[in-house]
């Protein structure tokens, strides 16, 4: 009888819908770092020009405050996928996995035939033959040049595309960089194609991570013991491999003890023993199940559902708890206050540091006098262009106009990433404070800005800080009233 009078369609399999993620993830990742808006990149850690682009805005390494907030969104939405889907994470989105199924799955199986199908991953190519070793060598080669973009593409969010072949024509001086893209290939090398899922299983601590954080909610590859019989006791001893000696001893029994679950998992378990951390949630067994059972018009004994759904039987799976709407809660408000500090952006550095010497004073006669007080102001024009800065002081009330900036005397121009020392010097020639006893600490703001190509001081890079202007007590000042 065939399936669609049985009433069964068999959806599309999930390893499909892997591969389009895994496309989608690969372009993405490759395309991302060539995409440019205002000479900004989307993600760029640049520790050579000591910059930060986060989202299309250029930030200074002074602004790295920013990246802890990347790091929280990154591993709470990790563990909030985890809490929802189980290892989702490892078996649709994880460079190792995507990397392992491009080998395994397109240049082994697909291009090079050395494997002999895709749903068997157990069985490992017979190497014993001349032409297979030839293949293997064949497949070494060509997982060698994927290596080697992987390392460049993994490289062009530290160092951008632009620069990192202009600096490949120049070898000798950039090392460093050479270093890291061999040593990132060599390490995708040796772990793709020997260490294998071996790193899912012993190396990588996401595995040991995710136990605490499932609950009985959790989605995951679960294989239906009420429908498809007992297979392992307890301890995880094997009571039976075929199926007339399961169903002697349970009759309603419906695994066919085929094993197509077993021989398609990448990271060699039997789903049907229950959860284990090795599992990484690809959804493999779900498909071989799915295809067997479809051909008996029964649905599949493997399903991607809860403890509380498929053994417990306590009905639905919830997915919305109080545990997922507190990561999603936390990733909105992490989101949020990241978006506003980005958003509060100076394009413009400035630091001020007063000199060692409070003042200086001039006498023009016996009751004129000038008042200086020098700075040193540190600062960085962080826009793609060359600058014209330029700055005023502003007093406080009942003083306006009253202490003016002397030096210097007209904009200057700063390049752009690096940093410019100035020496700035107001004056005053009005008695500010009559006080004979102590000098006066007078608060000021100084504002900083750029020239546009008008003439007409920036909106967009105008920058505000706090200082103070010592004006000096009566013996000192020595005006003659």
């Amino acid at each position: 009888m065939s399936e669609e009078k049985k009433g069964i369609k068999i959806p599309t399999p999930w390893r499909i819908k892997r591969y389009y993620v895994y496309a989608l993830a690969t372009v993405v990742s490759l395309v991302l770092p060539w995409i440019k808006i205002d000479g900004n990149h989307f993600f760029l850690l640049s520790f050579d020009k000591m910059k930060l682009h986060l989202a299309f805005v250029q930030f200074d390494m002074q602004e790295l405050y920013l990246m802890p907030f990347l790091l929280m969104i990154l591993f709470l939405g990790i563990f909030g996928m985890t809490v929802l889907g189980g290892r989702v994470f490892c078996g649709w989105v994880c460079p190792q996995t995507v990397f392992r199924v491009i080998y395994r799955d397109l240049i082994e199986t697909k291009l090079l035939k050395l494997r002999k199908r895709i749903g068997n991953k157990q069985q490992e190519p017979d190497m014993s033959k001349p032409e297979n070793k030839a293949k293997k060598v064949i497949a070494i080669l060509i997982w060698t040049v994927l290596a080697l973009i992987a390392g460049a593409d993994f490289m062009w969010y530290f160092i951008p595309p632009e620069d990192f072949f202009k600096y490949l024509n120049n070898p000798g001086n950039h090392m460093v960089m050479i270093g890291f893209v061999v040593g990132v290939a060599a390490f995708l090398i040796y772990d793709i194609i020997f260490l294998k899922e071996n790193f899912c299983i012993y190396v990588c601590p996401y595995s040991r991570v995710q136990s605490v954080l499932y609950d009985e909610h959790t989605v995951m590859a679960i294989y239906d013991e009420h429908r498809g019989g007992k297979i392992y006791d307890e301890e995880h001893h094997k009571l039976v491999t075929k199926q007339k000696d399961l169903q002697a001893i349970d009759p309603e029994a419906e695994c066919t003890t085929c094993e197509k679950c077993v021989t398609v998992c990448p990271t060699h378990i039997d789903i049907r023993k229950g959860l284990q951390l090795e599992c990484i949630n690809c959804l493999e067994c779900v498909d071989a199940c799915t295809t067997v059972m479809g051909k008996l018009g029964k649905p599949s004994l493997v399903t991607w559902s809860s403890e509380y759904e498929i053994v417990e039987r306590k009905g639905k799976t919830r997915y919305f708890r109080p545990k997922v709407i507190a990561y999603m809660v936390l990733l909105v408000g992490i989101s949020i206050i990241l978006g506003f500090m980005g958003s509060t952006k100076e394009h413009m550095l400035l630091n001020i540091n007063k000199e060692t010497r409070l003042y200086s004073i001039k006498h023009q006669s016996a009751d004129k006098f000038t008042v200086d007080n020098s700075y040193i102001f540190l600062l960085q024009n962080t826009e793609n262009e060359p600058m014209e800065f330029f700055f005023e002081v502003i007093p406080p009330k009942g003083m306006e106009g009253k202490i003016k900036i002397v030096k210097p005397s007209k904009p200057f121009r700063v390049v752009p990433g690096v940093k410019k020392k100035k020496i700035v010097t107001l004056r005053t020639t009005e008695m500010l404070v009559d006080d004979p006893r102590k000098d006066t600490i007078i608060p000021i703001t100084i504002h900083a800005y750029a020239l546009n190509k008008d003439g007409k001081p920036s909106e967009k890079i105008s920058v505000l800080r706090h200082s103070t202007f010592v004006f000096p007590k009566e013996s000192v000042l020595g005006v003659t009233k």
